[in-house]
């Protein structure tokens, strides 16, 4: 009997997990970031009804309008936070209209996969399996996951401080990046200075129980 697919609900927030398949390096270079995260913010609005591939091979005021005239107000989901890692991603959704996030990350995904078959000349599938959600039941919580996503790269041993990742949400956090994906205002009672301090205060902290955790999963009974 097929697995019946979990009901996720409108107005609450999600931690979505979604890793490639074997582990295999999905993101190799800087245009495969940004082309992620020009989609991740592009199927966000309810009204962008494009193939991506039309939409980048639009001239770029064509493009200026398309995006001019996407309404703000009606989203699919909202995106709090994200890291986009070489294998895998991490999505903070809040789901603004029914099926929002299955929609949407259907959509991402699969323009990815497209994009990168082509760029590879590769076929089959990009990722793991259906992405993996976790709701996030309190504002606290929701804060530390935050900082659990900026803090991957560090804990991952890509860069020596977070801010250093251009793949993350932390610079626009911080106010350092002209890139405005996320929509958190009103959701957390920090200043960007505050913020920086509970993130990097944390820093080796989380970075020495990756280390651990990777540890006990090589070494556990096969």
């Amino acid at each position: 009997m097929p697995r019946r697919k979990e009901s996720l609900i409108n107005n609450n927030y999600y931690h979505i997990y979604s890793r490639s398949i074997a582990n295999f390096i999905i993101f190799n270079d800087e245009k495969e970031f940004k082309r992620m995260l020009q989609i991740l913010n592009l199927y966000s609005f309810k009204d962008f009804t494009y193939r991506y591939s039309y939409f980048i091979n639009r001239t770029p005021n064509e493009r200026k309008e398309i995006v001019k005239k996407l309404n703000h107000d009606k989203k699919i989901v909202s995106i709090i936070a994200y890291c986009l890692m070489p294998t895998h991603i991490h999505l903070c959704l809040k789901q603004d209209a029914e099926n929002g996030i299955s929609n949407f990350m259907n959509k991402i995904l699969n323009s990815y996969s497209h994009f990168f078959n082509i760029r590879h000349k590769r076929n089959g599938p990009l990722w793991s399996s259906r992405f993996k959600n976790v709701l996030v039941k309190t504002d606290k919580q929701l804060l530390h996951l935050t900082r659990y996503f900026h803090l991957n790269p560090t804990s991952a041993g890509l860069i020596k401080n977070p801010n250093d990742w251009q793949y993350s949400s932390y610079n626009e956090y911080l106010g350092q990046t002209q890139t405005n994906i996320c929509e958190k205002e009103n959701l957390f009672n920090f200043s960007q200075k505050e913020y920086k301090k509970f993130v990097e205060n944390r820093k080796d902290y989380q970075k020495q129980l990756s280390k651990i955790k990777r540890l006990l999963i090589d070494n556990y009974p096969k």
